[in-house]
């Protein structure tokens, strides 16, 4: 069960106790966010689902939470949930950590680019406005891709048509009509701080990241000191660690390929007590190996795991940042495992290092969607 499919679930259960008559809700929540546990938390995910509807149901959050419990013990997937806190609804899913890693990885995979894409905001046809500038233009356009991939149609205009270098260079679409915009709120204008230099020089790449990293109040490295190190081939650059982290799981398919292995999700690490791969005695959960890199992917794994929450957060702050910086994050999670994934010298390819190299396939399938959602491009090769 995946976070959107959990969230899903729960806001079912509350549904089905509003409809019973257990609560009494005049207006239910949209969605349901859960996450992972707090301090003092427990099991895989949690909600605050019941502190949320303890005021307009008139009980305390705890006796809510319970209501929540009962109901979500009796749903398939979920093996416990426990109520912490003044009302934390912790939920634990079926299958131990080794089989909700390889669901969530052969999930990613199955996906493809599109993981994280649903179909939430089906019928909503928001209104974008952009100011004729180019990083206003640049932001709706990527705002609208993000939307689209959570069933949104978006109606975008701008206050002028796009001019010829932002469609040529910075891709914007050329049909873009000009209008004032007809919508209220955040759907009616997007102005973000304007670029302080033209960011076409930088190429379409550089420059839409230059444009859509640094939040939308915030003015974007361009015409300045820093604004060099937007194309700069190095860790300092957070597009090159992105693009870089991509391109080296690509590169890990192909070289495993030429060892004769190929990617399947599992336990990215054998059990304590069997033997290494050169038969010279048994692991420990003190030893070196492979067991270090089950370690260092603890993080990334809740990154891949939360790519569909921050997409749904995108798309309703209307902040490609956000997604920007997920990407830079799952990139930096994913450096540390990357040099367990092949086998060593005469170490001949175990089930672990197929299932590191299905769960660094997995991050770099992320980051190649997060990427084109931001309309950029993940090369292969870099």
């Amino acid at each position: 069960m995946t976070p959107v499919e959990l969230s899903r679930t729960v806001l079912h259960a509350v549904r089905r106790a509003v409809d019973e008559g257990e609560l009494a809700v005049a207006v239910l929540p949209e969605r349901v966010v859960v996450a992972p546990p707090g301090p003092g938390g427990c099991g895989d995910y949690a909600t605050n689902v019941a502190l949320q509807l303890a005021r307009p149901a008139g009980q305390p959050a705890p006796a809510v939470a319970e209501l929540l419990r009962t109901r979500l013990l009796r749903t398939d997937g979920i093996s416990d949930v426990v109520v912490t806190g003044p009302g934390f609804l912790n939920i634990s899913l079926d299958g131990g950590a080794d089989a909700r890693l390889a669901r969530l990885v052969r999930d990613i995979l199955r996906a493809g680019p599109r993981y994280g894409h649903s179909d939430t905001l089906a019928g909503q046809a928001p209104e974008l406005h952009a100011a004729h500038d180019a990083r206003a233009v640049v932001l709706m356009d990527a705002v609208a891709r993000v939307l689209r991939s959570q069933g949104a149609r978006p109606r975008l205009t701008c206050a002028g048509p796009p001019e010829d270098a932002w469609v040529r260079i910075l891709g914007v679409p050329s049909d873009i009509p000009a209008g004032t915009g007809t919508g209220t709120g955040t759907d009616a204008l997007l102005r973000p701080v304007p670029a302080a230099a033209d960011p076409t020089p930088l190429g379409r790449d550089a420059a839409r990241w230059a444009l859509l990293h640094p939040a939308p109040h915030d003015r974007p490295h361009i015409g300045d000191s820093r604004s060099e190190q937007h194309l700069a081939q190095h860790e300092t650059n957070p597009l090159f660690r992105v693009r870089y982290a991509h391109a080296r799981t690509r590169a890990l398919l192909r070289n495993a390929a030429d060892l004769g292995f190929t990617p399947e999700p599992g336990p990215l690490t054998p059990e304590p007590g069997s033997l290494t791969p050169e038969g010279d005695g048994p692991l420990t959960a003190e030893g070196d190996g492979p067991l270090t890199a089950d370690r260092d992917a603890q993080g990334l794994i809740q990154l891949l795991a939360d790519h569909p929450r921050v997409l749904a957060a995108t798309a309703a702050h209307r902040a490609p940042d956000r997604l920007a910086r997920h990407l830079v994050a799952v990139a930096d999670a994913l450096a540390p495992l990357l040099p367990s994934v092949l086998s060593l010298g005469d170490e001949k390819p175990s089930a672990a290092h197929r299932a590191r190299l299905a769960l660094a396939e997995a991050a770099g399938t992320v980051l190649a969607g997060g990427l084109s959602l931001l309309g950029i491009d993940a090369p292969e090769h870099l």
